[in-house]
């Protein structure tokens, strides 16, 4: 690992005042876990990291006034999973935890830092962006909210600017939708996947009102099938239709090959997990 230097501002404008839009050597660092990785690897090779971790009012949890729940982007992952306020807004967040790595990598990774990663195998993005979250970012212009699903630009890539940082996120009110995210590892249950899926569904239990399918790893970015939702709505719920649905994901997913596997597995994986997937959220045992 090459020699940099670390800065360690206090505030969220200190931190800001320290990027540089025109230099990709200087980035922000929040837990680290990957890029760490990727310094290591000699993949990244940063002159100057800007540490977010003394930065003050980055770490809560508040419940909002239209029933939505806003996370601090500081928050550990670890933090989430045991917070019975996430756990009552949106109970697939802990359930995802679960399997996302490990617990010494869920106790220093933060979910602001795994976003702005832009790593496709995340666990994360996929069930933010089928439970219809944003992101506030802000930059020496000020705020912006981008929603999740238009924060990726590419494979490792995002929207964000590389003087603009995450805040927090916000999950709007989830009424009566019901999530799941279920993922296939070609290794240990907790390695990355060759394919994530997250669904959010709303219905009366004999029939799919609306619905979100969203799918990652197996895609250049997590990204939300359109297709598949429309198979959906309307439908009557239960296992034709989860067929139906998966049928609809496999033909309009686009799938990569890489090192979890081709691009025609995890095909046949998408056409597979998204049934199961739904039928898991609709479950009352099931992930949600």
């Amino acid at each position: 690992m090459t020699p940099f230097e670390l800065a360690e501002p206090a505030t969220l404008k200190e931190a800001i005042a320290l990027l540089d839009p025109d230099d990709p050597t200087v980035r922000p660092i929040a837990g680290g876990t990957a890029l760490m990785l990727m310094m290591k690897a000699g993949v990244f090779r940063p002159e100057k990291l800007v540490s977010l971790r003394n930065v003050k009012g980055l770490t809560a949890i508040e419940p909002m006034p239209d029933g939505g729940l806003r996370i601090g982007a500081m928050m550990p992952l670890a933090a989430l999973e045991r917070s019975a306020t996430v756990r009552a807004h949106a109970p697939v967040i802990p359930h995802t935890m679960r399997t996302l790595s490990n617990i010494r990598v869920r106790n220093v990774a933060t979910i602001g830092g795994s976003l702005a990663h832009g790593d496709p195998h995340m666990d994360m993005p996929p069930v933010l962006i089928a439970l219809g979250a944003q992101v506030v970012a802000a930059s020496p212009a000020g705020e912006r909210t981008i929603p999740i699903e238009k924060l990726f630009a590419g494979y490792y890539e995002t929207v964000l600017a590389r003087n603009e940082l995450i805040t927090s996120v916000i999950i709007p009110a989830q009424g009566a939708r019901r999530a799941a995210y279920l993922k296939c590892t070609t290794r240990a249950v907790h390695d990355w996947p060759a394919l994530g899926v997250a669904v959010a569904v709303e219905g009366d239990g004999a029939s799919v009102r609306d619905a979100r399918v969203v799918v990652s790893a197996a895609t250049e970015t997590p990204t939300r099938l359109a297709g598949a939702e429309q198979a959906l709505r309307g439908g009557a719920a239960g296992d034709a239709l989860w067929r139906q649905a998966g049928e609809a994901a496999a033909a309009e997913a686009e799938t990569i090959s890489d090192g979890q596997g081709s691009a025609a597995y995890k095909r046949q994986l998408v056409r597979v997990y998204v049934a199961r997937a739904l039928a898991a959220a609709l479950n009352a045992g099931g992930a949600n």
